[in-house]
């Protein structure tokens, strides 16, 4: 009897251009390293309080989702009342990716995870700008008039969900930079990425290095309190986007 081969075809995933991954050696000290005149690792961080950078962040294997397994930690990044970045009346705890790499040309996948705690909730008096880009084409708010968890495309809710403590929310902005659309993909989770929104217009761009992965609060003279937000999973590619929250390492 002959065998028969079954040809079973391999799925592909994207291209990682860029990744913002933490490895079992990352620790806030090295994130510290970073300076204009020293732009070592991944990340810049500049946008800040007036404490020491560990008031800001941490990084833990207790911060990531579970299901990722591409980081060997996630990162905590908190705003309090001390986080004002020259004497802003806005609260700000962000890093932007530091790369030579294009992050504006061609369709990119915009990749991250994020949760919140009952400890050290957000307060949803206020307005939250999280995960945007310089001009806000597209980002995640929180608070404010709407106490929901809502994506934005040039100020335009397109999408929202209620921010629960203790979920993890899996999110990829789909970026087409030539067509100037944005869509989005999320999850919870360990649940596979799925698409919610079609491209939409938007008047995308970047200069690759204006990308904020953490928090600005809308303080506006008010006392918000600490809060805490946990990150994984940050990374940017091309070509088939990869849906499973294992990331790249899937």
């Amino acid at each position: 009897m002959k065998s028969i081969l079954f040809l079973i075809p391999l799925v592909k995933a994207g291209e990682v251009v860029w990744d913002g991954f933490f490895n079992a050696s990352s620790t806030t000290a090295s994130i510290d390293q970073w300076s204009w005149s020293n732009q070592v690792g991944s990340w810049q961080w500049y946008i800040h309080g007036s404490q020491p950078t560990a008031h800001y962040l941490e990084v833990s294997p207790d911060f990531k989702n579970p299901a990722d397994k591409s980081d060997g930690k996630g990162i905590r990044i908190s705003i309090d009342d001390t986080s004002s970045w020259n004497g802003q009346t806005m609260m700000r705890s962000e890093l932007i990716p530091q790369t030579n790499a294009n992050l504006g040309t061609g369709t990119l996948f915009y990749h991250f995870s994020l949760q919140t705690k009952k400890e050290n909730a957000p307060n949803p008096a206020l307005e939250h700008q999280i995960a945007f880009f310089e001009s806000h084409f597209t980002e995640l708010k929180y608070g404010g008039d709407e106490k929901t968890l809502r994506w934005m495309t040039d100020g335009k809710s397109k999408w929202s969900t209620e921010l629960v403590a203790g979920t993890w929310y899996n999110f990829a902005y789909e970026i087409d930079f030539s067509a100037k659309t944005v869509g989005l993909w999320t999850s919870t989770g360990a649940e596979a990425l799925k698409k919610v929104v079609a491209p939409v217009g938007a008047n995308t761009q970047t200069n690759s290095k204006d990308w904020h992965v953490g928090e600005l609060r809308l303080d506006n003279g008010q006392k918000g309190g600490k809060e805490d937000w946990f990150w994984s999973g940050v990374y940017v590619e091309k070509g088939a986007i990869t849906t499973a929250i294992a990331g790249p390492a899937a």
